[in-house]
């Protein structure tokens, strides 16, 4: 059997460079939206680099502990105008901001999608279209789901044929690798350190930002500074 890859992560706004790293790594990236939804975390916002330091943009949603991600609704639509004033304010100056402008400015002010999973799929495929990624976008619901959090990864794994799976390095928490021995999928974990520095505005540098900044501040040369490009870790 030839070898597949995948990964399987919460829908996140405007990610970081780590996320698309992942994404870059494996033959098919699942996104995992029917769990709940929790407050204050990567679902519903992420952060810009200003000249007054790092800088929150949150989308403001109705939700409740019961509802999952993927059920989970914007407030109202004035974010958007808001979140591409804060972008134009602070990255006006960057180096590649004017050959991204109206790309970001359509996703912004032209889209009206209600459901924050899907507005985070918008952003990542145009994204993923900047950056050259390839890998197959699928989504948890596509998939029978059974079991509880390690069998539903493997139950996945499986209905993908998928022989490897890729997790983050915050799972080293909760997953248990012999489970994964004992239905012969391989683990693998992405490393997430000794990121290079690109020419960022704002000193001093900081990696946990948006992919966004990346990609203003780089242009087509982001992936210089992306792992899964420059360590050629896609198996795909």
């Amino acid at each position: 059997m030839d070898n597949k890859k995948i990964a399987i992560i919460q829908s996140n706004y405007i990610p970081w460079k780590g996320y698309f790293d992942i994404i870059n790594s494996v033959d098919e990236f699942v996104i995992y939206d029917d769990v709940q939804y929790t407050k204050n975390d990567w679902r519903n916002r992420n952060k810009i680099k200003t000249p007054n330091g790092v800088q929150w943009l949150a989308i403001p949603v109705i939700h409740n502990t019961s509802l999952r991600i993927k059920d989970v609704k914007v407030l109202n639509n004035l974010w958007r105008r808001k979140h591409w004033n804060s972008l134009i304010g602070n990255y006006t100056k960057a180096k590649y901001f004017k050959d991204f402008k109206e790309q970001f400015e359509f996703l912004y002010l032209r889209n009206t999608e209600e459901y924050l999973s899907e507005i985070n799929f918008v952003f990542l495929k145009e994204i993923n279209k900047i950056l050259n990624i390839k890998t197959t976008i699928t989504w948890v619901w596509d998939y029978n789901l059974e079991g509880d959090k390690i069998e539903r990864i493997i139950n996945i794994c499986k209905q993908a044929n998928a022989n490897e799976y890729l997790s983050g390095p915050s799972a080293k928490n909760y997953i248990d690798e012999d489970i994964f021995i004992k239905n012969n999928i391989k683990l693998s974990w992405i490393d997430y350190t000794d990121y290079q520095e690109y020419d960022q505005l704002y000193p001093p540098f900081e990696h946990g930002v948006s992919i966004i900044d990346l990609i203003f501040n780089e242009g087509e040369n982001a992936i210089k500074y992306m792992k899964s490009f420059t360590h050629n870790v896609n198996n795909g």
